[in-house]
């Protein structure tokens, strides 16, 4: 157990973006929703998954929605409190603990804040180990946890509680309840107990975010390369690189889809990268081949800063790097590609890992 302050606040949002693969919303105002939180509240207990009873109900809290949404629709910062007051009353349960349903920008961030407002710990655990567009597409989801029930809200005061057969009946209710609420809600989804966390969530996902973050934010006084340090910490590999040429975005059925061309620069002269997002990269591919696929994580950096860009942030004429991540093993099972592979999202080709493709372009050399 130890406490997370300001500084942890501004590693983490960092690593959260890094890990969203472009999506999970802007970090930004998570952050400054969690930084308030604390300035009023006082620092939040973080706890490891070891640390709690396989009895305690847990629940995730996070937002719904497209992030291209957030821009202009913050939340008020009440939502949250909303929903976990009133799933606590359907249940008849006290909440002991939340953490984020995603490692992903503004999802990461949510919770924090939630967690000062309430007093209540977060668990140093997630259940992605990146950002997905759906709720189904959650490690608690292959390992038999259902969604619901869940309570979304928004910050004009509607409340909405849903029980639904299973948890893809959850994903298409709420996403329609979502884009009549404006775009983007607050959630409280996948209550769980402790023993079921233990088994299903990803853990030490908080920690790994404040890692990147701070090996980022440190590159320049300790003279290396922030890029070259975050690909040690994830296990990634540098995909490409190039600058920004052309961007294709907008938000339909709730979510933010496009499609972005990246012309590429120095070993990369003459090629161009189209990267395809649902909210989130899902797949990165040049003329000739294919470099990295959902459920395996794709990220894009500052060339310069190493900091990440999100899909809704990405700009023309921008300097970027594309990187890869091997998703975590519970992702690269029948089930898990089955749920967020690239067919799932109408990408006409089977899952190959990042480590795969990786050797076939070895020896087409």
């Amino acid at each position: 157990m130890r406490f997370i302050g300001i500084k942890e606040i501004e590693d983490i949002s960092v690593g959260a973006a890094l890990l969203g693969t472009g999506g999970g919303g802007d970090p930004y105002i998570g952050k400054l929703m969690a930084i308030q939180a604390i300035e009023e509240n006082g620092p939040i207990k973080l706890l490891s998954v070891e640390e709690i009873d396989d009895n305690d109900l847990i629940v995730p809290t996070g937002m719904m929605g497209a992030p291209t949404v957030m821009v202009e629709k913050t939340p008020n910062g009440d939502e949250a409190i909303t929903t976990f007051k009133t799933l606590e009353d359907f249940l008849g349960k006290k909440i002991i603990a939340t953490m984020p349903i995603e490692a992903g920008g503004i999802n990461s961030m949510l919770p924090l804040a939630l967690a000062a407002k309430m007093k209540l710990p977060v668990v140093d655990v997630d259940g992605m180990g990146r950002a997905f567009p759906e709720l189904q597409m959650t490690t608690f989801y292959l390992n038999g946890v259902q969604a619901s029930p869940m309570v979304i809200a928004d910050e004009k005061g509607n409340v909405a509680l849903l029980n639904t057969i299973d948890n893809i009946w959850a994903e298409r209710i709420a996403r329609t309840a979502t884009i009549q609420m404006g775009g983007s809600v607050m959630m409280a989804i996948y209550p769980m107990k402790g023993m079921e966390l233990k088994k299903s969530g990803i853990h030490n996902t908080l920690q790994l975010e404040e890692e990147i973050g701070r090996s980022i934010r440190l590159a320049k006084d300790g003279n290396y390369d922030p890029i070259e340090k975050v690909l040690s910490l994830t296990k990634g590999v540098l995909l490409f690189k190039g600058k920004v040429a052309d961007i294709d975005r907008k938000t339909e059925t709730g979510f933010t889809r496009g499609t972005a061309k990246i012309e590429g620069l120095h070993e990369n002269k003459d090629e161009t990268l189209q990267l395809f997002f649902q909210n989130e990269h899902l797949l990165a591919k040049t003329d000739e081949r294919v470099l990295c696929m959902t459920p395996d994580l794709i990220a894009v950096l500052d060339a310069e800063t190493g900091s990440p860009i999100t899909t809704e942030g990405l700009r023309y004429g921008a300097r970027c790097v594309v990187i890869g991540m091997p998703a975590d093993k519970k992702w690269r099972t029948e089930k898990g590609i089955e749920t967020c592979g690239p067919r799932y999202f109408g990408y006409d080709m089977d899952y190959i890992s990042l480590e795969e493709l990786q050797e076939q372009a070895k020896g087409a050399l």
